[in-house]
């Protein structure tokens, strides 16, 4: 119980689950009924699906983000990493982002720390690849990818200006069908500025290690997205996998040997590992064992869902669970509050049930693909009804009103085609400007090759991959621990 005798609900991670069914429960429980606290390493929840839409500068990076303090008022918001959980004696270790270590007590369990990258042990990936799942990997990426061309527009290597202008994306799914999509869109257009740089300069890879791309949708719908990215002049390798990245040189099991400075890895994701620091029953697959109900199997005052928990489908055959997708997320986190709201009142509460409606998919500006009730879209109607959907998806009617402004002024201007690459390292002038007299030191106003985050030196700084929702495992447990309630 917490201090004024209400039960405790702590939230781990702050997605989309985490983050709806905190909103959810704060709005209808009665004053004094329970108490929040919602455990989440960044201050903010990211709405993924507008990611693609963020790299490519169609949104502004600050829209596709809901501050996680502003919109749960009623709630206690923790900035830090779950180290371990023990549901037998309802404590939790929680490792702020900086200090020391908490102690937090709980009565009831809401585990949705979400996913993180699915990665394979592809010599050179961890060096030269970078995921996309964060707002700081697509914001890493929109100027990387402008930071190629200058690259290549500023010099005379036709070796240099062949691999600058490669750009490798790993996973056919709709994370990387999306995210190649738009960059190569908004690549085309920023060659405009460019006297000596033509699209057709510009190399884009899409591998897949199976026969096809968007398993989500129909077969002639995937079909009809590989015509029309091979339209633009993406290659779409089916069946063909990876075999090395050393040094940015990139082999395929189909024997193509290439340099590439671009690596982006989209090929799926798992659970979030920080469950393996708990006492709750895992799967083979690491997810939490989850009931039709939406409870940590055999626990009763546990609850889960999202990317994490492995929730029967009871829509389809036995032994099915519900995919990964923000359709699922959304629905389940509002399940999930009512059933912990059904439980503190004596209520009877109620399965989670839900067919998938089907999905839809943007391929750049003004083109998408959408197979909806059996209905298939392509093209300009598909792309309308992505922004759409997703406009009614995202939470808080200020969010709403920001991204519609961002679509509307991208109407009447042109989106601005400009690297903002020193924000990845911005106090590389200064550690410059700082160095004794003679220093070996760069031009002025120029970025050493290790200082600049599109450097193709392997320290090249990569974006960590907890995104919203995600709470990766703490090796060092601090010293001192404080207990909170």
């Amino acid at each position: 119980m917490s201090a004024s005798g209400s039960p405790h609900i702590l939230v781990v991670g702050g997605g989309y689950v985490g983050m709806y069914t905190a909103l959810r429960l704060q709005r209808k429980l009665r004053p004094g009924e329970a108490t929040i606290t919602v455990v989440e390493p960044n201050s903010y929840m990211t709405y993924q699906p507008f990611l693609p839409e963020a790299a490519a500068g169609n949104l502004e990076p600050r829209h596709v983000v809901v501050p996680l303090r502003r919109v749960l008022p009623k709630c206690r918001v923790i900035s830090g990493r779950l180290a371990n959980l023990s549901h037998a004696g309802k404590v939790a270790l929680v490792a702020p982002n900086e200090g020391v270590a908490l102690e937090v007590p709980y009565d009831l369990l809401v585990m949705c720390p979400g996913s993180v990258a699915r990665t394979l042990p592809v010599p050179g990936l961890a060096q030269r690849g970078i995921g996309f799942k964060t707002v700081a990997e697509a914001i890493y990426l929109r100027n990387h990818v402008i930071a190629r061309l200058d690259v290549a527009a500023s010099t005379d290597d036709p070796a240099l200006r062949r691999r600058a202008l490669t750009f490798l994306f790993i996973g056919g799914g709709y994370a990387g069908i999306e995210a190649i999509a738009e960059l190569e869109d908004m690549a085309r257009d920023a060659c405009r500025s460019y006297t000596d740089i033509s699209p057709a300069d510009l190399r884009w890879v899409m591998v897949e290690a199976s026969g096809r791309i968007l398993p989500e949708v129909s077969p002639s719908m995937g079909l009809y997205t590989v015509k029309q990215l091979e339209h633009r002049g993406i290659e779409v390798r089916l069946n063909t996998r990876v075999v090395s990245l050393v040094d940015g040189h990139v082999e395929l099991s189909d024997g193509q040997r290439f340099d590439a400075e671009t690596i982006v890895w989209t090929a799926g994701v798992k659970a979030n590992p920080v469950l393996g620091a708990t006492d709750l029953p895992l799967d083979d697959r690491g997810r939490l064992k989850a009931t039709p109900f939406l409870q940590v199997e055999g626990i009763a005052d546990a609850w889960t869902a999202g990317d994490c928990a492995a929730v029967p489908d009871l829509t389809k055959g036995e032994g099915e669970t519900t995919g990964p997708s923000a359709q699922h997320a959304v629905r389940q986190a509002r399940r999930l509050a009512d059933n912990v709201l059904d439980t503190l009142r004596g209520r009877p509460i109620t399965p989670y049930e839900h067919a998938y409606v089907g999905s839809v998919a943007s391929l750049g500006l003004y083109k998408g693909v959408a197979d909806v009730y059996g209905i298939k879209v392509r093209g300009f109607p598909a792309w309308v009804m992505h922004r759409t959907y997703h406009l009614s998806r995202v939470p808080t009617f200020n969010r709403k009103a920001r991204v519609v402004m961002d679509w509307t002024l991208a109407l009447f201007f042109r989106r601005e085609i400009v690297s903002l690459g020193a924000f990845q390292d911005p106090r590389a002038d200064f550690r410059r400007a700082s160095e004794p007299s003679g220093a070996a030191a760069g031009p002025a106003g120029t970025a050493d090759a290790g200082d600049s985050p599109d450097a193709p030196a392997d320290r090249a700084p990569r974006p960590q991959p907890p995104g919203g929702g995600s709470a990766g495992p703490v090796v060092a447990t601090p010293a001192v621990i404080h207990r909170a309630s």
